[in-house]
Order: structure tokens, then sequence, then C-alpha cells
């Protein structure tokens, strides 16, 4: 299944097992995390939904599903695949089960899908508020459910890394199911983080600001840039190192935190 990665057989996520959700495209954020963890060693199982891909401006990988997972490379038995609509309240938990039935548990569960939507209050339709809910808030809390039923606490500590936007920094009124979504996902965090904090499980999200997957235009690419102090979009390998810090050991003692990690983004500057 490609080049296979430089992996330490006893890197310090061997015999770990990720479900990453929103691995649809090699620029994604999804992508670059789940090829870290195989690099740190883990083993992967991954979900996509690229119908929701094709529908945006940026389009669908011109690899295929297929192609994006060959590209990860990882050695043979180490990462699966399944796509499947979050938006279908089943499918949490169904996902949850391909990935038992593959690997016999799971110890990390990053969910980086979303659905965007670019919607404002005079153009909201009820079905779009219904769709974004169910797909980004609704499957995240649905996915940690599933999570914490198949845990085994014998296995030792488990980790959880949600994925929320900037929408408590600045208004994001042009995207609102968008933003409402998300918003819910930062304000459940805290909540899940006490639900399961006894059974030793981390619950974070990471807020990724500005990064580069190729969804903005040229223009837009340009002006955020300049309101970054580095001068250039954060990458997704940089947020993927930033959720492999989350779900190692050094993270222990963080949970119920939502992480702002955009390099600094000054929104004040146009």
């Amino acid at each position: 299944m490609g080049q296979s990665l430089s992996v330490d057989s006893v890197g310090k996520l061997a015999g770990q097992v990720a479900l990453v959700t929103g691995v649809s495209r090699r620029a994604g954020i999804g992508f670059a995390i789940a090829r870290h963890l195989l690099v740190d060693g883990g083993s992967v199982f991954c979900q996509s939904w690229s119908p929701h891909d094709a529908e945006q401006t940026w389009g669908a990988d011109p690899a295929g599903v297929a192609g994006v997972i060959a590209a990860l490379g990882a050695p043979e038995g180490r990462v699966e695949h399944a796509e499947l609509d979050l938006g279908d309240a089943a499918n949490a938990e169904k996902l949850m089960s391909c990935a038992v039935d593959t690997f016999g548990h799971v110890d990390l569960l990053i969910v980086n899908h979303a659905r965007s939507s670019a919607q404002s209050l005079s153009s909201m339709t009820v079905e779009e508020l219904d769709r974004s809910w169910a797909v980004n808030a609704r499957a995240s809390v649905l996915l940690v459910q599933a999570f914490a039923a198949q845990h085994d606490d014998d296995r030792g500590d488990g980790r959880v890394v949600l994925f929320t936007s900037g929408q408590h920094r600045e208004p994001m009124s042009a995207e609102l199911p968008y933003a409402i979504s998300k918003g819910a996902i930062h304000q459940m965090t805290l909540s899940l983080a006490d639900a399961l904090a006894d059974r030793g499980i981390t619950v974070n999200a990471v807020n990724p600001g500005p990064t580069d997957t190729g969804w903005a235009s040229p223009d837009v690419a340009a002006q955020v840039a300049t309101s970054m102090p580095r001068r250039r979009w954060t990458t997704p390998d940089e947020i993927a190192a930033a959720v492999g810090w989350l779900v190692s050991n050094d993270a222990a003692t963080i949970t119920g935190q939502v992480i702002d990690a955009e390099s600094g983004f000054r929104r004040w500057v146009t």
C-alpha cells in the first residue's frame, strides 16, 4: 500500500489503535493526523465521506478515497478505512464497531471530520441547521459514547480529541450552521471530559485556526497570511503534531481543554 512509512516497531504508540474521522483528502488535517499516528507506531482506522468534499469548491481528492489511503504508505495491516456518512446517527456506532472488529479495540479517538456550511442569517435553512448539527455536533458526542462503551479500562488511559473552530474568537455570521454546531463541540468538551475522567480517558478539543488545506482562494490565502506572525498559514502536519502530543502520555494531565493552535493569528490585522 504505497511506500512504507519509517516506523519504529517500538514507537510511542506501538500497540495502540486510533480511529480518525475526516480522512478524505491528502491535503487535509485528517490525512496528516493519520500519517503522524502511523509514524509514531500506531494502527489507524480512517473514516471519510467524499460526497461532501465533492459538493465544495475544493472538490473531492482526485486520487479518490482509495488513493488517499494508499498515500498514507502504511505497512500492511496497520491502516483500514470505511466511507460512512456521519449525518446518519447509526453510523457513529457502526464506525466504531468496524474499527473494533478490525483491530480488536480503539485507544485513541480523533474526531476531525466536519460539514462546512456557508449560510447567513437571511439564507439559513432548517435543513442545513439540522444537517450541520447532525454531522458536526451530534456525531461527535455519539462517537465519544461509542468509544467509551468499547474502551477496556484495563488497557490503560484513553484519549479523545475533538475539533472545534474559531467561532469563540470572532463572529462567523456568514456560516451560521457551521459556527453553531462547532460552538456545541466547544461547550461539550468539558462535560465529556468530566464524564470520563474517572476512567483515565482525557477529552480535549483543538481549534486549528487558519490551516492550509487548499480551501482558500488566492486572495483569501494572501489576506490571512498577513495576519499570521509567521506570514504563512499553519500546515496540516503542524496540527497533527499538536494532536500527537494530546494523545501521548506527555499530555496525561490535560483534559477538558479547548486548545487554540492558531499560530498567533491576529484577527485585528487587515
